[in-house]
């Protein structure tokens, strides 16, 4: 690790990582936020944060066929349309350059999910994003 991020901001550092456990008690169910930010961590290449979601799928009850194949949920059959709209929309949270051009995912997203399970995506999505660059720029 180049700088113990943690050490350095204890504070500022166990506020996020409640924030990100407080996720935990959102109207998104915990075995769909796994696979998300699993997701998230793949397209972000973050070898540490893709093992703890890894880890967090699978206690959450997750196929492991599925865990395998999330990386080509657009063709596996093993995701339903919900999932495939939530991982849609992540993916697009998680590309900057399609962050802003997202109307289609959303309109998917919003036939399936309530706006505070959308919410609580974008939450997840986010912070997931946030300790993937953490994780990364560190090199955790």
């Amino acid at each position: 690790m180049r700088i113990d991020y943690a050490t350095i901001e204890p504070e500022l550092i166990s506020r996020l990582r409640q924030l990100t456990r407080d996720l935990a008690k959102t109207a998104l169910p915990a075995g769909l936020r796994a696979l998300v930010e699993l997701r998230v961590s793949q397209i972000n290449h973050c070898t540490y944060c893709i093992q703890v979601h890894r880890a967090e799928a699978r206690q959450h009850g997750e196929d492991p066929a599925r865990i395998e194949q999330l990386s080509e949920w657009r063709t596996s059959p093993l995701f339903t349309p919900r999932e495939q709209a939530a991982l849609a929309w992540a993916e697009a949270l998680t590309n900057g350059e399609t962050i802003h051009n997202d109307e289609k995912e959303f309109q998917e997203l919003s036939a399936q999910f309530s706006e505070a399970e959308i919410v609580s995506l974008g939450l997840a999505v986010s912070l997931a994003n946030f300790w993937n660059r953490m994780a990364g720029g560190f090199r955790k």
